[in-house]
């Protein structure tokens, strides 16, 4: 099995593409923010809080794609037709932005939750050249250029994170062949950066993903010197026919072999 997955001949992005990610993932997450703060002083349902932010992180977005990338095909969560399969005008595009404009929209309905992400991704000959995630309520921003800070050093017990909504059956017989621990998040962008940021060290997701919840996670732990690949080690490609992902790992490299070993003997 691959120690690391990351294409060896990776993509080029601009210096303005990476830009361009930044500037959209930030100023998606302060509307974010903004929206929620004063929905909730208005006293609106965490439901209506959902359905509006979808919507505007959305309209914004694509707007400023229009603005700013105008020759660039886009695939985002949000918009009309994104689970359509192999006719779509953007399998033939050279450069795809894949977005998610809230990631984690339950937890963004919540006004007491902050594990909730913003995705920005270029992808380029199927993998992601240039990408951003923000967690607006945290105030952070990661992004691949500059890339994330170099990893603190690995914990003696491996911490394994995983979906609040869609905990993996696996998990704790994950955790106790590594003699990890295991936590539940929202958003897979929130989960991802945890293993970028350092505070966890392994995160495995296996259903109910599509390449909008991934594409900017995969490109930022990547930039970050992560592995990341499917839970078997096959490697992930984006701007496929159908975007639903089956499986996800980031982790430390080091961890990856092992991970993905023992994820085999478990059958998975």
């Amino acid at each position: 099995m691959p120690a690391s997955s990351a294409p060896s001949d990776p993509p080029v992005a601009t210096p303005d593409d990476h830009r361009l990610a930044a500037d959209l993932a930030h100023a998606t997450g302060r509307m974010l923010v903004d929206l929620r703060e004063r929905l909730a002083a208005d006293g609106a349902s965490p439901d209506r809080i959902r359905t509006e932010g979808d919507r505007r992180a959305n309209t914004l977005l694509l707007e400023a794609l229009a603005e700013r990338a105008p020759d660039d095909a886009v695939l985002s969560e949000e918009e009309s037709g994104s689970r359509d399969t192999a006719t779509r005008e953007r399998r033939g595009a050279g450069r795809l932005w894949v977005v998610d404009p809230l990631d984690g929209t339950n937890e963004y309905g919540d006004v007491t939750r902050g594990d909730w992400a913003v995705h920005v991704a270029l992808v380029i000959r199927h993998q992601p050249a240039a990408a951003a995630v923000t967690l607006p309520a945290q105030r952070l921003l990661l992004t691949t250029d500059p890339p994330p800070a170099p990893l603190p050093p690995a914990p003696a017990v491996p911490r394994i994170v995983v979906s609040r909504s869609r905990r993996p059956p696996f998990a704790d017989a994950l955790a106790d062949r590594l003699g990890g621990i295991v936590s539940q998040m929202g958003s897979a962008g929130a989960k991802a950066m945890s293993i970028v940021l350092g505070a966890n060290d392994i995160y495995v997701h296996d259903s109910g993903m599509y390449e909008w919840d991934s594409a900017a996670p995969v490109g930022v732990a990547r930039a970050a010197g992560l592995h990341t690949s499917r839970l078997d080690g096959t490697p992930l490609a984006y701007n496929n026919a159908e975007p639903r992902m089956p499986d996800l790992l980031i982790c430390r490299p080091a961890l990856a072999a092992v991970v993905l070993a023992t994820l085999q003997d478990l059958g998975r």
